[in-house]
């Protein structure tokens, strides 16, 4: 039958400096601080509707599922969750097909399953003509991943994927504060010319990570690393404004030892082990993306330095992902197809 698609598709982001603090319980007791950014990896949802009371889903990560949608809430099981808990929400009857496709394997350290989770809201909200603030989409993002599904992780994910590019965002018991941080286009090229993306081809299970870091907050175990890493995101967005390429550079490896201590499962043998080599090719400084364990690898390094860098990465079983800056948050369209 003639239809329309309701697409929607959301940036996977970049942590720069301080991961970590936009964690609970430090969040609320101490307030967080981070500042990331978002890249041109995407996250996407499709839906289609369809004339029956059920949904079909296909996901290029998880596989397929198909549920009816005239029983009441859909259970949450730990099999799509993230899908069951955006129809729960919004009450949806109408059957549906859903297409999920993320440029990010799981447990890469991205923000992959907030960023999922953003897109099917976003698509849902363009199906139904819902209208969001950026501000709701990504409260809900996080209320329906984190609270109501459980997943454990940090604040930052979901509100970097609705904002989209460079910000410092704070965390309180009182709520989230979204800054846009203004850096000349100049600085961003720059930065964009010295920054290398690898993956070190282990995906983690962030969760675990996460309950070692709160574990030893909680013991009073890495507190100081969590409020000097809060304090090098301070410093890294003013070195960016500036301009000071270098100067991040060097507030990254100070923020890599810090983040180190916030739990045993950071780092591991081959992460030290690329880190290392690629300090010694001329990398500034770096860090795991994400929660760490492995995943993706994020370096600043000298501009006639990078190619050593990245060949001595390789080298060592690495694959450099190229990739840029992404300005933009999420973004919805209907597109029709016979």
């Amino acid at each position: 039958m003639d239809g329309i698609h309701y697409r929607a598709r959301a940036p996977l982001r970049l942590g720069l400096a301080g991961g970590g603090t936009d964690v609970e319980p430090y969040a609320s007791k101490k307030g967080g601080a981070v500042f990331n950014t978002t890249i041109n990896r995407y996250a996407y949802c499709t839906i289609t509707p369809t004339d029956d009371h059920s949904m079909s889903i296909h996901s290029t990560d998880y596989g397929k599922y198909e549920a009816p949608l005239d029983g009441g809430p859909l259970k949450l099981d730990g099999n799509m969750d993230l899908i069951k808990a955006v129809t729960n929400h919004f009450g949806i009857k109408d059957g549906f097909k859903m297409f999920l496709q993320s440029e990010a394997p799981p447990g890469s350290g991205l923000g992959g399953s907030s960023t999922v989770i953003v897109s099917i809201i976003a698509a849902v909200c363009e199906w139904q003509n819902i209208r969001m603030t950026s501000m709701e989409m990504a409260q809900l993002a996080y209320k329906l991943e984190r609270e109501v599904i459980g997943l454990k992780g940090g604040k930052q994910d979901q509100y970097a994927a609705v904002f989209g590019g460079f910000n410092f965002m704070k965390f309180s018991s009182h709520g989230v504060n979204v800054n846009r941080v203004r850096i000349h286009e100049d600085a961003v090229n720059e930065l964009q010319y010295c920054s290398l993306l690898c993956y070190t081809g282990n995906p983690r299970e962030s969760a675990k990570i996460i309950e070692s870091q709160v574990e030893k907050f909680n013991k009073g175990q890495n507190e100081e690393a969590l409020d000097k890493t809060k304090e090098l995101a301070i410093d890294m967005v003013a070195a960016l404004e500036k301009g000071d390429i270098n100067e991040t550079g060097r507030l990254l490896d100070i923020s890599w030892d810090y983040k180190k201590q916030f739990s045993s499962k950071i780092t591991n043998p081959q992460i030290d082990a690329l880190y290392n080599a690629a300090k010694a090719e001329g990398a500034l400084g770096g860090k795991v993306s994400g929660a760490g364990g492995g995943g993706f690898m994020y370096f600043i390094c000298r501009y006639d330095r990078k190619y050593n860098v990245a060949k001595e990465l390789t080298r060592m079983g690495a694959r450099v992902t190229d990739y840029m800056f992404e300005p933009e948050g999420v973004i919805s369209w209907r597109y029709p197809h016979e």
